[in-house]
């Protein structure tokens, strides 16, 4: 296809796809003139993902091409890409995904040491969840535990088991949700959609459940 092709399909500019290629995040198309070229469906699919990891999930171009020189090498393994495009797992500047053995501890790891980290660990463990070594979304967890117990809350893993659980499940929904998607770079792409884009209307739901079961607890009708 031509690049004004490429361009409706992507939902890309054609100034902004030249940018790309220049900056080297699209791989050129296939020369058939001076300054022509054509491009096929690798490179609609790469637009994609690249729109959504700067435009959906709020990216660097710099970052973006971390993250693909990554998921270039990657492409095999579905499960660390996806690890890659959703930052579960950190980039390293040479684009290489870290070492999965968990023989280093990568830098502020211990930010969030201590009894909430502890916790973390029992309730991955309950769940019976394998996760990589010191993933970002754990370390949240344990400063929110710190957090609450800091303000006199008593919070502990156990209290979060059912929360937990839920989880597991919208975790399931969301990957039942990729089956579609026969290639590795589309089944990432969906994965930051249904990922970044669903959050904020999980929590909205969440609220107006709140509401719902609120107006039944202690409403007056």
């Amino acid at each position: 296809m031509r690049i004004s092709e490429l361009s409706r399909r992507s939902g890309v500019s054609i100034p902004t796809i030249k940018y790309y290629l220049r900056d080297g995040l699209l791989p050129a198309g296939r020369p058939t003139a001076a300054n022509q070229a054509e491009y096929d469906e690798d490179h609609v699919r790469r637009l994609r993902l690249i729109r959504s990891l700067i435009g959906v999930r709020g990216l660097s171009v710099s970052a973006t091409r971390d993250v693909l020189a990554a998921v270039d090498e990657q492409q095999g393994d579905v499960h660390l890409l996806l690890g890659l495009v959703l930052g579960a797992l950190p980039v390293e500047r040479s684009g290489r995904p870290p070492r999965r053995d968990g023989a280093a501890e990568p830098a502020g790891a211990g930010a969030a040491a201590g009894d909430a980290a502890q916790d973390v660990a029992a309730l991955t463990a309950e769940m019976g969840w394998k996760t990589s070594p010191n993933p970002p979304a754990a370390q949240v967890v344990a400063e929110t535990l710190e957090t609450m117990r800091a303000l006199g809350v008593d919070y502990d893993w156990r209290s979060l088991v059912p929360y937990a659980e839920l989880a597991d499940r919208a975790a399931r929904l969301d990957l039942d949700q990729l089956r579609d998607a026969g290639d590795p770079l589309q089944q990432a792409e969906r994965a930051v959609l249904l990922t970044v884009l669903l959050e904020p209307a999980l929590l909205a739901l969440r609220r107006l459940a709140q509401e719902h079961h609120s107006a039944l607890r202690f409403g007056n009708g």
